[in-house]
């Protein structure tokens, strides 16, 4: 038995959670295993009806669940920053979320837009530290709204935070068991003591503890550039928060777009957070036209760090089954089919 919390959120997240839900019933059934799911209205609406985004004893609660599967969050009446900072950061950091996990995976018939690029071009992972960094909240502003206003963001990097970072992209590398190479992507030439720190943590756990692992580095422009001109070339990539949060979107549009991406937030120790990566698209909210294989992807990743690792790679098939087979697009409302339906498409292709 699995207890799942679930934050459906704003805009599309319900709609999407919803046919991750449903495959997760499946996978469930079809694999002999049960689950149990609660469901939370923490978003834009409870913030706008109550003033509250989630209290100290929402988030006890939430760390006696076995995981949690998150929507979307966003809200077009709410002040950019608000949500994101009241939720989405609040629960990284004090559930101690420290990995933020993100696969660029090309799926077979999903339309890439680097030219001549297949899925076997496009299949590496992205490791990012997710509570330290630039989003540590670390800083501040004085004379604000003056001619002599200072804002200060500070880069916050400990070698505690760095190195089980590092280490986890190590044991992932190892476990993938692919290219066998681990890339350090920073700007160790400006960013000259934060990611210092970064690159001698990097060599110096590699060297002691990983010596079957190819360690590799690269500036993070250098990173952008080659992950258009040659995805293949890349394993894993392990790299700090802000450079993270930029190279993994770049990462979602060279596998065929948001609505295919997915994410964990990974506390390996605690509850664990998986969630699409599209945002609330409130556009297009309750017309039935969002992709939802980014939510179905993110529940894969969660049922493969709960340990049902066969349950996974079904529902991986699946999607690949639909995604080669089944949809026209994977751009919202271009699909083919509803939203629904390509829910329903995946759990018949569950078997």
């Amino acid at each position: 038995m699995y207890k799942i919390a679930v934050i459906p959120g704003d805009g599309t997240g319900p709609e999407v959670v919803d046919e991750a839900l449903k495959v997760l019933y499946a996978a469930a059934l079809k694999k002999g295993f049960e689950v149990e799911t609660t469901n939370y209205d923490f978003g834009g609406d409870r913030y706008l009806a109550t003033g509250e985004i989630i209290s100290e004893e929402d988030i006890e609660e939430l760390r006696g669940y076995d995981a949690i599967l998150l929507g979307a969050v966003g809200h077009p009446d709410v002040a950019p920053g608000i949500l994101e900072k009241g939720l989405l950061l609040k629960l990284r950091f004090t559930l101690d979320q420290y990995i933020n996990l993100r696969p660029v995976i090309l799926y077979p018939g999903v339309e890439c837009p680097l030219a001549d690029k297949q899925p076997e071009d496009v299949d590496f992972m992205v490791v990012r530290e997710n509570t330290e960094g630039l989003y540590s909240g670390m800083g501040g502003v004085n004379y604000r709204g003056t001619s002599r206003e200072v804002a200060t963001q500070i880069m916050c990097n400990t070698r505690q935070g760095v190195e089980r970072c590092i280490r986890y992209a190590f044991e992932l590398t190892r476990k993938r068991g692919k290219k066998n190479m681990l890339t350090l992507c920073a700007k160790t030439n400006v960013l000259t003591y934060a990611h210092d720190l970064w690159w001698r943590t990097f060599n110096e756990v590699g060297e002691a503890d990983y010596p079957d692992i190819k360690r590799d580095y690269a500036h993070v422009d250098a990173i952008c550039m080659w992950m258009v001109k040659n995805p293949e070339y890349f394993d894993v990539i392990v790299t700090c928060n802000m450079f993270g949060d930029i190279i993994t979107d770049l990462g979602a549009i060279i596998q065929g777009g948001m609505g295919v991406a997915a994410g964990g937030n990974i506390n390996p120790e605690g509850v664990s957070m998986f969630e699409p990566i599209g945002g609330s698209a409130p556009k297009y909210t309750g017309k039935g036209v969002i992709n939802p294989v980014a939510g179905v992807a993110a529940m894969a990743m969660m049922l493969d760090e709960l340990g049902e690792k066969s349950a996974a790679e079904d529902v991986e098939n699946a999607i690949v089954a639909v995604t080669t087979t089944k949809m026209e697009s994977m751009n919202a409302g271009r699909m083919g089919h509803s939203t629904s339906e390509i829910g329903d498409l995946i759990v018949e292709a569950l078997g």
